[in-house]
């Protein structure tokens, strides 16, 4: 394995944002509406956004400082003269419209208006949310805090969630549905990536439940040519092996038979394509069914 190691003082600040927003992705984009005390509004995505808190509700998004010329966000400006904001999550029907509001237009333009958007009246604070975005928070910014004076630098905008507003279309039984609402994330460069179809999928969380752990798997499976770390991941998450009979009873599947009758001349043919019948199981979603064949295989 061949590493390029680099000591991030030792490039431009150009290179160091483009390895860092390449490889931290995808970031969720926090579509941000504020407003200066003058009542000039202001629309501009960030991808330095994330979650930080439940209990209190806090969300961060960091305006950070150009690159090119230092200058300060209009919305950094904008959150220390009236600190609120609201922070509109952004799907793929208005990710265009997002985009085009990232502009760097002159303070004093709204960008609801370039963009397209329709502003909506907030219940709590004077920025008005977009009306297009599936889910909107009102928050109160408690507080900006400046990493550096640098081009480039970040300006975390700590704010808490004091009201939300969701487009029911994008419910399921009262619950927000992923793959309804069809968000967007953003990669390296120009590009975005989209959280629908087959971008999709479930893993199951080991919260309520603890998994043996690859290390508890035996070594022919640990150290299988078929299988892939994924795989053994899946596998780990078990909370045991699965019992004798268990096992005893796979090797009747049909599948596994039909193979065995071609294969019968070839143990080592055989345990391999078990590991391969084993691979297709687990990525179908049973997990112990799969694991039950790779413990077959292990008995020849």
């Amino acid at each position: 394995m061949m590493i390029k190691t680099i000591d991030p003082n030792e490039i431009s600040q150009q290179e160091l944002h483009g390895i860092l927003l390449t490889a931290v992705a995808p970031r969720p984009i926090c579509f941000a509406s504020t407003i200066d005390t003058a009542g000039n509004i202001n629309l501009s995505p960030f991808s330095y956004f994330n979650v930080f808190s439940s209990n209190p509700p806090v969300l961060i998004f960091s305006p950070a400082r150009s690159g090119r010329d230092n200058t300060l966000k209009h919305s950094h400006k904008n959150v220390k003269e009236v600190p609120e904001v609201v922070i509109n999550i952004v799907n793929h029907a208005m990710v265009e419209q997002m985009s085009l509001a990232s502009t760097a237009y002159k303070k004093g333009v709204n960008e609801f208006i370039k963009a397209g958007f329709t502003p909506m009246a907030s219940e709590l604070i004077k920025p008005p949310r977009v009306g297009e975005a599936p889910v909107a928070f009102e928050c109160s910014v408690n507080k900006v805090i400046e990493l550096a004076q640098t081009p480039g630098a970040g300006n975390l905008i700590i704010c808490e969630v004091k009201r939300i507003h969701i487009n029911k279309d994008y419910l399921t039984e009262n619950t927000l549905d992923t793959q309804k609402l069809d968000l967007v994330g953003r990669m390296g460069g120009s590009w975005y990536i989209r959280s629908n179809g087959d971008a999709l999928f479930e893993i199951p969380k080991p919260i309520k439940t603890k998994g043996i752990g690859v290390d508890a798997l035996p070594e022919s499976i640990r150290e299988s040519q078929e299988l892939t770390g994924n795989n053994l991941g899946r596998l780990g998450n078990l909370e045991a092996l699965p019992d004798e009979k268990t096992v005893s009873a796979i090797a009747l599947d049909d599948e596994i038979q039909m193979m065995h009758k071609k294969l019968v001349e070839s143990p080592k043919k055989f345990r391999t394509q078990l590991h391969w019948l084993a691979k297709r199981i687990l990525e179908e979603g049973e997990t112990e069914k799969a694991m039950a064949v790779l413990l077959f295989a292990d008995k020849l």
